[in-house]
């Protein structure tokens, strides 16, 4: 394995996770300074989640035709537009404009998201299964770590700097990144020998259709009361203050992307899917037959939503790192990143579902119903992915 190019490769994924998670932060924080409300502020990420959708299939293509590190560097400049884009003065930042803004960096971090991921392919053999999964879990597992450190960073800079001399430190950052990116990263990575047509971008594999499928229920599965019930749930019913709700949060995502580093430990190569997302299934089951009956036993629903969400950290993150790694070893070593985009346009779909959802049902029907939506969405995602078994 080039241990260079993979460091330089997670360095550069590394510097654009934080920043993203430093600015969905300042972005929560300072727009409810503003007076939005929680699904308001939610509606401002439905583009950067749509945007994913469509970057992840275009971006595949473009990164079989033109090569990973040049995808990467794109989606490098991207973010920094992003962020200067919200730097005009508060009374030009409308809805609409932050809308634009935040699809700019969807697009952004999909781009980086998938080239990183699709590297991977390029600097293993392709028979080192064990080695694939034990990387890949580490890219997956560190960047999920450093977003919840972007949550504390977002919330430091904007404390320290305010909104403006935040963006500009972060900018500041990429440009520093995307600079050093443009002298190491290999020029032809990721390339196909055969050019690709535009309407391969849709996969024609088996394999990456049942997974891609699998993985769209299982992240909508955790969005869909993640994104925004849980957070109104924390701040207005169990009356937690603003940064007890992000801290908690950021704390959250970090012990989920430790588990996802470590996942191969926990779960083998050839481990099955479907039992692990059918473990997972009973999770939200469990957490929402608590709220409903847990107060006659003696159950508090803080501590049914506290210790149900570190359970489904732990069986979330071992579910995610073996998709991560399925589709990354199932995948083209040819073109691998139209394979690997049209996955993780699935992957985002999930997610917009999820957020629509989230505010959706939770202003219908309320938090309960947001779980049972989530284990409907488990269950359909492991009943999916069960044909699908390889040998290590």
């Amino acid at each position: 394995m080039n241990i260079k190019q993979y460091l330089v490769i997670t360095g550069n994924y590394w510097a654009f996770t934080l920043t993203d998670g430093a600015l969905r932060m300042l972005v929560v924080l300072f727009f409810h300074q503003l007076g939005y409300s929680p699904l308001e502020i939610a509606m401002l990420f439905v583009f950067y989640e749509f945007f994913g959708v469509v970057t992840n299939l275009v971006g595949g293509y473009l990164g079989a035709r033109i090569g990973l590190n040049r995808t990467m560097q794109i989606g490098l400049v991207l973010q920094i537009i992003a962020l200067a884009a919200l730097t005009v003065p508060t009374q030009f930042l409308s809805i609409v404009w932050v809308m634009f803004a935040q699809a700019i960096s969807g697009i952004a971090k999909d781009l980086n998201k998938m080239s990183a991921k699709s590297a991977i392919k390029m600097l293993v053999p392709g028979d080192a299964h064990g080695t694939l999964y034990k990387w890949v879990a580490i890219l997956t597992g560190s960047k999920n770590a450093l977003k919840g450190v972007g949550f504390f960073l977002g919330g430091l800079l904007l404390t320290l700097l305010g909104f403006v001399g935040a963006l500009y430190t972060m900018i500041g950052l990429l440009a520093v990144v995307w600079i050093a990116s443009l002298f190491l990263l290999q020029g032809e990575l990721g390339v196909a020998k055969a050019k690709p047509k535009f309407k391969e971008i849709l996969s024609k594999s088996r394999a990456i259709n049942i997974l891609s499928a699998a993985r769209m229920f299982l992240f909508g599965a955790r969005d869909v009361w993640f994104v925004i019930a849980l957070p109104v749930t924390l701040s207005q019913v169990f009356a937690w203050d603003h940064w007890q709700v992000g801290a908690f949060l950021a704390i959250w995502v970090i012990f989920y992307g430790f588990i996802q580093a470590i996942a191969p430990k926990i779960a083998k190569a050839d481990a099955s899917a479907f039992l692990w997302a059918a473990l997972l299934t009973l999770v939200p089951i469990t957490i929402a037959v608590l709220l409903q009956f847990g107060g006659a036993w003696g159950v508090s629903p803080q501590l049914s939503i506290v210790i149900g969400l570190l359970l489904f950290a732990l069986l979330f993150a071992i579910n995610s790192s073996l998709h991560s790694y399925l589709i990354i070893r199932i995948a083209s070593a040819d073109g691998v990143s139209l394979d690997v985009g049209f996955y993780y346009m699935a992957n985002a779909m999930g997610r917009l579902i999820g957020t629509v959802l989230s505010g959706l049902v939770f202003q219908m029907a309320g938090f309960v119903a947001c779980l049972l939506i989530s284990a409907l969405f488990l269950a359909l995602s492991a009943v999916i992915v069960k044909p699908l078994s390889l040998k290590a």
